[in-house]
């Protein structure tokens, strides 16, 4: 098979990762991609997400593979397909071109992979079919992957170590995931005049992926109830005076992704107790943004927007007493309860099915403070990293209306104040930020974000 230019640069990036993983172990490791999970019948399968670890090193989507990595050489264990299914999916390659095009060693079938195996590490991945069968070919039970033990756990540190950081093959991807995400968010703002629903937005939004031979990273969240942090109904009126939260990502064909907010409002035209609120969420979501720097705190990030969220709501007579005080006692957290943001690379939620082992620095743990506890990174940045930056505001009525908390901030928030802003439900503002080595790079702020660029956008629809 003809190797092209872009094939050749795929081929040096994955040989490279390779080589890095056996500077920082000395024991063969063997990553399964996963398999297909059958809804109703064995041919109608729920859409296949080959497992990311598998993806970083095997570079392209395979379903029901294994590579075996040693001392920087890589083995691909796969089966060609059979002859009969040609009529079905039509020909396929084999399995010595795949690996020609991924840089492989050598190539067996999956029926030789159990004599590869010995003192072999692994992650398990999340399907429970290929999770059988990798504790069966290793001949020992998996720990799950956010609590491996043993040389496992050295492994998942090893990958961890090389994931955090994006060399230029990973880079170009994610640069694409961000470009078709700003174009899809652009398409949902001028679809929205059209709109009945929020599932017209949402068409208009996941076309523009699909139509770069793209899928959505993530299921997306356009909805009018801003306050559902993971909405997935789309079935609602778009009616004036509502505001509509739109959290999209596309994601590249081998998996990369991007992870991109905007609220804008359905009219074309924010409400003064929307615009009031919209821009304390823009002020820390700019002041975050120019925070970021290798060497910095990434909670300590997340406390600045705190305060700047604190320090906005106590202006509009929502909160009232001493900033840092409000913030100590978790006072923002009732109206911004997530962390700031989180990795993004071969996952939205990069390496988190590892848990805090990613997202946390080595000795640290999660806090059990309310206004902490939902922070999904505590790392120091470093370059390469890819992070989002997403502060929010959400009026949760299982938050306001619970009592432990009615009594608790009972002096700190003015209640008949913030019944001024019942047409916020929820606002969010995020974008996909590299740590670089002088500071950083906005990948998606192409988009923009300024109330009156925002209203620019949705009114031409109107």
């Amino acid at each position: 098979m003809k190797i092209t230019k872009s094939d050749k640069f795929l081929v040096n990036s994955l040989h490279e990762r390779r080589q890095k993983l056996a500077s920082l172990i000395d024991f063969p490791t063997i990553l399964w991609s996963g398999c297909s999970i059958p809804r109703n019948y064995p041919a109608l399968t729920y859409p296949f997400r080959a497992s990311s670890h598998f993806l970083y090193f095997a570079g392209l989507p395979l379903e029901n593979a294994a590579i075996r990595l040693e001392s920087g050489k890589l083995e691909l264990f796969l089966d060609d397909a059979p002859a009969s299914s040609t009529l079905w999916h039509g020909e396929m390659p084999k399995r010595a071109e795949i690996a020609e095009l991924i840089g492989a060693d050598a190539a067996f079938p999956m029926a030789e992979l159990k004599a590869r195996s010995t003192n072999a590490a692994t992650i398990a991945v999340q399907d429970s079919l290929t999770q059988l069968q990798q504790s069966q070919i290793l001949d020992r039970p998996l720990a799950p992957p956010k609590s491996p033990i043993g040389i496992d756990l050295e492994l998942t540190q090893a990958i961890v170590s090389l994931r955090l950081s994006h060399d230029a093959a990973s880079l170009a991807e994610l640069r694409q995931a961000a470009a078709v995400t700003v174009e899809a968010h652009k398409a949902g703002m001028a679809a929205t005049g059209n709109a009945q629903i929020e599932a017209g937005v949402r068409a208009a939004m996941e076309s523009v992926i699909i139509s770069k031979n793209m899928t959505y990273a993530y299921p997306s969240i356009v909805t009018v109830h801003g306050e559902v942090l993971h909405s997935e109904h789309y079935h609602n009126p778009l009616q004036t005076g509502d505001l509509l939260l739109a959290d999209v990502g596309a994601e590249t064909s081998t998996g990369w992704a991007a992870d991109v907010t905007r609220t804008w409002p359905v009219s074309g035209k924010f409400s003064p107790t929307q615009r009031a609120i919209y821009d304390v969420v823009l002020a820390a979501h700019d002041a975050c943004i120019d925070k970021i720097s290798p060497g910095m705190e990434y909670q300590d990030i997340h406390l600045l927007a705190a305060r700047i969220m604190a320090e906005g709501l106590v202006d509009l007579g929502i909160l009232r007493g001493n900033v840092e005080d409000l913030v100590e006692m978790d006072a923002h957290a009732l109206f911004f309860v997530h962390g700031i943001g989180h990795l993004i690379g071969l996952d939205v939620h990069d390496m988190e099915d590892l848990g805090d082992l990613a997202g946390y620095e080595e000795g640290r743990t999660r806090s059990s403070r309310f206004g902490l506890g939902f922070l999904r990174l505590n790392r120091v940045l470093r370059p390469g990293m890819l992070v989002s930056i997403e502060p929010g505001f959400y009026q949760v009525p299982a938050i306001l209306n619970d009592s432990e908390n009615r009594a608790k901030y009972k002096d700190f928030v003015k209640w008949e104040e913030l019944e001024k802003f019942a047409d916020v439900r929820g606002i969010r503002i995020e974008d996909d930020i590299l740590v670089s080595e002088e500071g950083r790079e906005v990948l998606t702020g192409k988009l923009p974000t300024k109330a009156l660029e925002i209203e620019e956008l949705v009114a031409v629809s109107a």
